[in-house]
């Protein structure tokens, strides 16, 4: 008997040391990139991560997050290095095409059509999500229009009034002028925040055909015709009279310091997505209740549609890469940084989720105003910088903040954004 139940003691032993040897072959991780890197916001990931890990114990999720400006970097190092995450971000457009069609992400579909899932989200945010006719990325975050954000009890007492054309915005910023106040609070180091104005003013021109005619050269059209040169002119206009704050081609978004410009008056508007909620409630949330919001104005005369918006339906659409090991396991961890609990932090911290029946969710009087203005949109444009392909839009920034800080003429950018598009296209 002794014999029998050492032998017994020992098979079971060995099984335990097997078994456990088998649990640790079966671990597996998840690595995601992100770049919610402001309080509220890591704790959707956090929380997912924790709730995730917890009913899949074979499972370890590393959540990174990280600014702006710092992922594009990182992600552009990573993948030339072959060294992806499972899990990161685009902002669809022409990078997330390039991504597709050279093999680095995975088409979504099926995942995305299992038990109708795709359904979850509103419409459009799954069409700038989709190439080909395949879903390459998930609507992650936000409804997002560049708007402009102003502080409502300063324009009471001075009397102004929210411009709703071109001339009133001009007309309002030499006022702001006469009392010492900066009319535009910008950071344009990193060039994108610069861009909003450019493509509002070609929009308000020109339409939005204009630049969905010269992207993809059809129908006659280039980024030399009159709406982009107007819309330099208007932007060059504005730099010589002094309506963004000095330093502006120098200053980091990301360093706040444009938006402290408007928290202490020290400038009357910015111009910046809906994301600039978020960002205050974190950073100083005592301006919250008199913050206002109003749609960039119409161009009298302009063909453009004055209720349009320039912005995304999910503003970051989260991938999985292809050399992802385990991409079942991805897209769960995925579904559960999209899930109810997620979706509803979001609302709390003033994002507007892209999913469906997100109007009966939002309570916040800023978040309001942003749905109105976006829902009474009769179209809405993606960002340059993120639907044209990632060597035109590098052009496209860096041509832009030369005409900011006067360097080149409007004429001249445009010549070298059509070069730099027929290259590619030609390609």
């Amino acid at each position: 008997m002794k014999k029998v139940l050492a032998v017994l003691l020992t098979v079971t032993m060995v099984l335990g040391l097997l078994g456990s040897v088998a649990m640790a072959e079966d671990k597996i991780k998840i690595t995601m990139w992100h770049i919610q890197d402001d309080d509220n916001a890591k704790v959707i990931y956090t929380d997912a991560a924790a709730r995730f890990m917890a009913d899949y114990p074979n499972v370890e999720v590393e959540v990174v997050d990280m600014q702006n400006d710092i992922y594009k970097d990182k992600i552009a190092i990573a993948m030339a290095a072959g060294e992806l995450p499972d899990i990161f971000l685009s902002w669809s457009g022409g990078p997330m095409i390039e991504y597709a069609t050279n093999g680095i992400i995975l088409d979504l579909t099926a995942y995305m059509e299992e038990d109708n899932y795709k359904d979850k989200f509103l419409d459009a945010g799954i069409a700038q999500g989709t190439y080909d006719g395949k879903i390459w990325g998930i609507p992650g975050e936000n409804v997002s229009a560049a708007l402009f954000f102003y502080d409502k009890d300063f324009f009471a007492a001075n009397g102004f009034e929210v411009p709703t054309t071109i001339a009133e915005l001009e007309t309002l910023a030499d006022a702001c002028l006469a009392i010492g106040v900066y009319p535009f609070a910008l950071a344009n180091l990193t060039k994108w925040t610069g861009s909003m104005y450019y493509m509002y003013l070609v929009a308000r021109i020109g339409g939005g055909s204009a630049f969905d005619k010269a992207a993809n050269q059809i129908d006659g059209g280039t980024f030399e015709s009159e709406p982009f040169e107007m819309a330099g002119e208007y932007i060059q206009k504005w730099v010589k009279a002094g309506y963004f704050n000095d330093g502006f081609n120098s200053a980091n978004e990301d360093d706040d310091i444009a938006r402290w410009l408007l928290y202490n008056n020290q400038a009357a508007m910015y111009l910046m997505g809906n994301w600039a909620i978020n960002t205050t409630a974190d950073i100083n949330p005592d301006f919250l209740d008199k913050m206002g919001v109003f749609a960039f104005p119409a161009y009298e005369g302009g063909t453009g549609d004055p209720d349009a918006v320039v912005g995304t339906v999910g503003d970051n659409f989260y991938h999985i890469a292809a050399s992802c090991e385990n991409p079942d396991m991805a897209f769960k961890f995925l579904q559960y940084t999209l899930d109810d609990t997620a979706i509803a932090t979001r609302v709390a911290i003033g994002k507007i989720p892209p999913v469906k029946g997100v109007e009966n969710m939002i309570t916040d009087e800023n978040l309001k105003q942003v749905l109105d203005v976006v829902s009474a949109s009769s179209g809405v444009q993606l960002w340059y910088d993120q639907y044209l392909p990632s060597s035109v839009a590098q052009v496209h920034l860096e041509t832009l903040q030369a005409m900011f800080g006067l360097a080149m003429t409007p004429a001249e950018a445009d010549a070298l954004l059509q070069e730099a598009n027929t290259e590619a296209l030609s390609e």
